[in-house]
């Protein structure tokens, strides 16, 4: 029988057994005290592996060396580059995530075709091989190299993303472990962010790749900033089976129980990138219940999460409920007015379609808090799903339009 799923305080990509990572300041971002941009990854046995990838039509050379890698077979380690994207150089952008894969292989002691290749940066600049191979070869793993990693994967973000979670399945304890990076150009259907997960469960890669899809629908792809899907998003699930269990798969004991801990886990990494959106103040949750289909509601809890005059509204505490209906109106979902109800931080602002009067002034304060929700219970059906999102402040512009400068 599954226990409970329990977060692990200070857990990471490394909690799982058997996986180790480092990462060392290269000089591909500039320079600044305790700054790492350069990393790695390794697991002690060969992991099945999934991945999700970018549906940008322009995307990087790591993305596609990447998907060739994961479909090819077992995978045992990763390197990720943060200050430059590998993107629109050509042709030498493949090479370039080839030979990275091979510089990463040897210092690993595995096969390149066993590594999965990552960069995220700037747009357009060809990667500096020389400072990756000096960096490559001096990387130190650790088994509590997990936070070292997840440092090294920041662009603009503000602070390392990680989490671990436990449980059991079939009386063996497991573990799931990740990081992630992500701060700007986020919006569904992937976004310029990374996401590195680890188990040490046996897992049947089939379903694992169909538990990850069905997982980032859930959590990596109802995220959104600004939205601007990048062209370098990938999340990989590496699964190396040293907990000693027998081969999860669809329909056997402990498949439930580890489909929700990964989605336990995939969901706070998300929470985690929309809360440190650039220059955000809060975030924003939106909760959409009684829609008529699952698509219906998840199309509507992204539409009003990515609203700019909704995120202009929340960095404003401004409770301008109006602005919710509008975008949950263009959204693209079934919606009856007359059946809306609508909640903001618990506090019943709409029902069936009409105003509800409310304490302004309380409402404001509650708005002023560092999480704001909103609730849309639409009564047509039993599609529900949650989005998260950021406020829009000036902060954001600021960060982006000296990025390069």
């Amino acid at each position: 029988m599954a226990g409970a799923i329990e977060f692990v305080d200070g857990g990471t990509v490394t909690t799982p057994r058997g996986f180790s990572a480092g990462a060392t300041f290269a000089g591909l971002k500039t320079f600044a005290e305790d700054k790492l941009d350069l990393g790695l990854i390794l697991s002690e046995a060969p992991c099945t592996a999934a991945g999700v990838y970018t549906t940008n039509a322009i995307r990087s050379a790591c993305v596609t060396v990447t998907q060739e890698h994961v479909n090819q077979g077992q995978m045992r380690g990763l390197v990720v580059n943060a200050g430059i994207a590998n993107t629109c150089v050509g042709d030498q952008g493949y090479k370039d995530a080839q030979e990275m894969a091979v510089l990463a292989g040897k210092r690993l002691g595995v096969q390149p075709n066993e590594i999965v290749v990552c960069s995220t940066g700037v747009i357009g600049v060809e990667l500096p091989m020389a400072l990756i191979r000096n960096g490559i070869e001096v990387i130190e793993l650790a088994a509590d190299g997990g936070s070292a990693l997840a440092r090294a994967m920041m662009t603009t973000d503000t602070r390392p993303k990680e989490v671990a979670v436990t449980f059991e399945v079939d009386g063996h304890q497991a573990s799931i472990g990740g990081v992630a990076k992500g701060s700007g150009m986020i919006h569904p259907n992937m976004a310029t962010m990374l996401s590195f997960v680890t188990t040490d469960l046996e897992v049947e890669k089939e379903f694992l790749q169909q538990t990850l899809r069905e997982v980032a629908d859930i959590s990596y792809n109802m995220c959104t900033i600004d939205g601007d899907s990048s062209t370098n998003d990938i999340v990989v699930v590496l699964a190396n089976g040293l907990a000693g269990n027998d081969p999860v798969s669809a329909g056997s004991p402990g498949a439930d129980i580890f489909k929700e801990a990964l989605m336990e886990a995939c969901i706070h990494l998300s929470r985690e990138i929309a809360r440190d959106g650039e220059g955000a103040t809060r975030l924003i949750i939106v909760e959409v219940a009684g829609a008529a289909s699952i698509q219906d509601a998840r199309i509507a809890a992204r539409t009003v999460a990515s609203s700019n005059l909704v995120k202009s509204a929340v960095y404003g505490a401004d409770p301008n409920w109006g602005r919710v209906l509008m975008a949950l109106g263009r959204s693209g979902a079934r919606v009856e007015e007359s059946k809306v109800d609508l909640f903001v931080n618990g506090v019943c602002i709409m029902q069936s379609g009409l105003p509800i009067p409310f304490h302004r002034d309380a409402v404001v304060a509650l708005m002023r808090g560092a999480e704001v929700t909103f609730r849309l219970q639409l009564n047509l059906g039993e599609g529900e799903a949650t989005a998260w999102g950021c406020d829009l402040t000036e902060e954001y512009v600021i960060i982006n339009s000296a990025y390069t400068t």
